[in-house]
């Protein structure tokens, strides 16, 4: 069994928004954190970024946040709220041999629930960590993180997650 890290939409455009209950830069942090570990332990580490469709230019700050990305990294752009739908994202982590992903990054009820969901309907054991997203209101995000995604994968603080060794 091989495990992904999955990093969600962590462009300065979204890390600026104003989140609750963590801040985008306390998120950032706890996402460096966890991809260094992934990297250390020669895991995937996979950083998605959403584009909007059908305009001509994106708007400032839709790049993933420089010094993200490092060699080896696999980078998807989105154009949807999920990670998978239209992407390459899946072939990707099959060719990886990746059976369970570890989920973070912005915006909790979002980007991330849409690409958990996404990614339990391709069979993937979900792993989800709790500090290192954030939602645009504190309560959805408290929800999200105590009530629907303990039904899909176990939910660590990324401490529990390091001290484990993944």
């Amino acid at each position: 069994m091989t495990s992904a890290l999955v990093l969600i939409d962590l462009m300065p455009r979204i890390i600026a928004l104003p989140l609750a209950p963590h801040s985008g830069e306390e998120v950032l942090r706890r996402s460096r954190r966890l991809a260094e570990v992934f990297r250390a332990n020669d895991r995937p580490v996979a950083l998605v970024r959403v584009e909007r469709p059908n305009v001509t230019e994106q708007p400032p700050g839709s790049d993933l946040v420089d010094g993200l990305v490092e060699e080896g990294d696999i980078v998807v752009v989105k154009r949807t709220i999920g990670a998978f739908h239209e992407t390459d994202l899946h072939d990707q982590l099959r060719r990886r041999d990746v059976t369970t992903l570890v989920l973070a990054g912005l915006v909790t009820t979002m980007g991330v629930e849409s690409t958990a969901r996404a990614a339990s309907d391709h069979g993937y054991e979900l792993e989800f960590v709790a500090d290192a997203m954030s939602g645009l209101a504190a309560d959805e995000h408290d929800f999200t993180i105590e009530k629907i995604f303990p039904r899909f994968g176990m939910v660590r603080n990324t401490d529990a997650y390091v001290a484990l060794g993944h």
